[in-house]
């Protein structure tokens, strides 16, 4: 978990959209390289608070304040970069996009929507694509990490998946979308142990252990 870190990065689905954007005529005119659209190296993002979106001040004697970035305010990008656009966004808005708006955005990009349709299908519709990891709750950080080793996974390679409580606070049909990515690992030849409470999953499972 890392500031720096977030679920479309997660899913190695933010090397895909930059390099779309890297390959649209107003990036390619100035040069920019997919690198620019990252704000973890330097190029296109701020150089003031260094793509962090906010700067710390130091207090003495008082807690350190973390204030919005004035040169960027708080996009983390230059603004040259902001100015790049695909299908009227740049790619600010595509990281303030939930799962959901951005499958409707990249509907006619096929290795994109693939990846985006697995967070979607782990329940996760509703997180945006660049949210800071420390923000996801235990539940929510489990089903990246599903959506990524669902959207990854070789045939025939056996792996056991451990999962404590991954049902926290999600809605009744999320749960339904959750069940059927469990069976699809279990349809791989995987393994799965759950620790759960919710009586939908432990009607699901193969054995139950009290």
């Amino acid at each position: 978990k890392s500031p720096r870190s977030n679920p479309i990065s997660y899913v190695k689905g933010y090397e895909l959209i930059r390099e779309l954007y890297a390959a649209t005529p107003q990036a390619k005119s100035r040069g920019y390289k997919p690198g620019y659209f990252s704000f973890n190296v330097p190029g296109g993002r701020c150089d003031t608070c260094e793509g962090e979106g906010y700067v710390k001040i130091e207090m003495q004697f008082l807690a350190d304040l973390y204030l919005e970035c004035d040169d960027c305010k708080g996009t983390r990008f230059k603004k040259e970069v902001r100015d790049v656009t695909y299908r009227g966004k740049n790619i600010v808005d595509v990281l303030n996009m939930s799962v959901d708006e951005a499958l409707e955005f990249f509907v006619n990009h096929d290795r994109i929507s693939s990846i985006l349709k697995v967070l979607s299908d782990v329940g996760l519709g509703y997180i945006k694509l660049g949210q800071p990891s420390t923000t996801l709750s235990g539940g929510e950080a489990q089903r990246v990490k599903l959506a990524y080793n669902l959207s990854q996974q070789r045939k025939n390679q056996h792996t056991l998946f451990i999962f404590d409580e991954p049902t926290t606070g999600l809605h009744f049909d999320d749960i339904g979308k959750l069940l059927k990515c469990f069976q699809m690992l279990i349809a791989n030849k995987n393994s799965v142990v759950i620790i759960e409470h919710n009586l939908d999953i432990i009607k699901s499972a193969d054995y139950v252990i009290d």
